[in-house]
């Protein structure tokens, strides 16, 4: 099991923090694999771990099922869904389309500490290419969809953008994994994202939001490209 920081139970966080937290955390562990597809989740053991009773843990499991990472089952329990190519294919078209929306949606004013946090990111990324490490990726690929969304005001294109990114924020290690030279795969994803996290920066730096979402929306269709592909080599 990954050690997630968001576990902490600060005191004064309050219902409503109490309940993000554990939703992020949750959510983040299904992202990373840690709850492989096909996983059952037992809520005594998740409300002893947050410290919370079963009730608010219980809305928490909604909202994930509710947006599709999570399923119960009768007699069973709640249960991770698996994930499937071509039935995200929709999903993927859409991300690609609200990807160049953030850019020009009521766009934010960009200022040096926007560029800070742009350049930041840049550098871990620069980091986790030489160390290959496929959690990092994964880290930072969550944190960078993040960072990129704050580029608009547009709260309602925000809110989308963060569910149908999280309903495909596994496909690609789940894939890959599967494959010969998973390895060799992983290590070109690095390297393109490297380069998508490198030129969406330099938009940044410039001003162009616009271009930044131009940017994104390529790597996000190219990213669908390849990982249609891998699922075919898994195929056959």
């Amino acid at each position: 099991m990954m050690a997630d920081h968001a576990a902490g139970k600060p005191a004064d966080e309050g219902v409503r923090g109490r309940f993000e937290r554990i939703y992020q955390t949750l959510r983040t562990r299904i992202c990373m694999l840690d709850y492989a597809p096909g996983s059952r989740l037992r809520e005594e053991d998740l409300a002893g771990e947050f410290g919370v009773s079963r009730t608010p843990l219980r809305r928490v499991l909604v909202k994930l099922e509710a947006e599709g990472l999570l399923r119960s089952v009768h007699g069973v329990g709640t249960i991770v869904t698996d994930i499937d190519v071509d039935e995200l294919a929709q999903v993927y078209e859409l991300r690609i389309e609200l990807a160049e929306l953030v850019g020009k949606l009521s766009p934010v004013i960009v200022d040096a500490a926007l560029i800070a946090r742009f350049r930041d990111i840049r550098a871990r990324c620069d980091r986790m290419v030489a160390e290959g490490d496929p959690r990092e990726f994964s880290r930072i690929n969550m944190e960078f969809f993040h960072l990129f969304t704050t580029l608009t005001t547009n709260e309602p294109l925000r809110e989308i953008s963060e569910r149908l990114y999280y309903q495909t924020a596994r496909i690609w290690l789940k894939t890959a994994s599967r494959l010969e030279g998973f390895d060799e795969l992983l290590q070109n994803e690095f390297v393109t994202f490297q380069r998508e996290v490198a030129d969406i920066t330099e938009a940044v730096e410039h001003g162009d939001l616009t271009a930044a979402g131009y940017v994104r929306r390529a790597h996000i269709a190219m990213s669908f490209s390849r990982i249609r592909q891998a699922s075919g080599a898994e195929a056959g």
